[in-house]
């Protein structure tokens, strides 16, 4: 039984639903997102809120049924609220910063890694460059920038260096045994 799927998705004020056929476009106060979802789901608007219907109870349409609810809530979410990843960096001399829109990683390697800034996804610094924050209103695209800049220097278990998600933990290992 469908648990996610039924639930019917409630509208923020301020936050606006359009749907023709299989396209959904939802429009907010941080911007707007448009998707196209399977034309076997239907997708409704009632009363401030949206709801989604399968055809059969097919496995299938079961899996799209509470796939295509989470995606039109991930968007409600996104142009209403945001979404945010924080990322940490351990290590001596790993740092961060920003110049303009961009992210500078200097990790360990040879030279700068540079992450570029843009409409979608924006970028935050403290002042010790030790914390990185990731905003935009994509769920799926703040994950993947947030794992493409962990993937730059993902963090060892030896002594806990590199760019970990905040939440994250690192389980340590010990080192070599004849070593005191």
């Amino acid at each position: 039984m469908a648990r996610i799927g039924k639930k019917p998705i409630p509208l923020p004020n301020g936050v606006t639903v359009d749907i023709k056929k299989n396209d959904v476009t939802v429009k907010g106060p941080k911007g707007q997102l448009s998707r196209t979802f399977s034309p076997a789901i239907s997708i409704d608007l009632d009363n401030g809120a949206v709801t989604v219907d399968r055809p059969t109870d097919q496995q299938h349409h079961k899996a799209l049924h509470g796939l295509t609810r989470a995606l039109i809530n991930n968007m409600v979410v996104g142009v209403s609220e945001g979404f945010v990843r924080n990322l940490e960096i351990v290590g001596v001399g790993y740092r961060a910063r920003m110049e303009g829109n961009d992210l500078v990683l200097n990790v360990g390697h040879s030279h700068a890694i540079t992450f570029e800034g843009s409409d979608e996804i924006s970028f935050e610094v403290d002042r010790t460059g030790r914390l990185i924050v990731v905003h935009g209103i994509d769920k799926e695209i703040v994950g993947e920038t947030a794992a493409r800049i962990r993937r730059t220097r993902p963090p060892e278990p030896y002594k806990g260096k590199g760019i970990r998600y905040s939440d994250e933990y690192v389980r340590r290992k010990a080192g070599k045994a004849g070593a005191k």
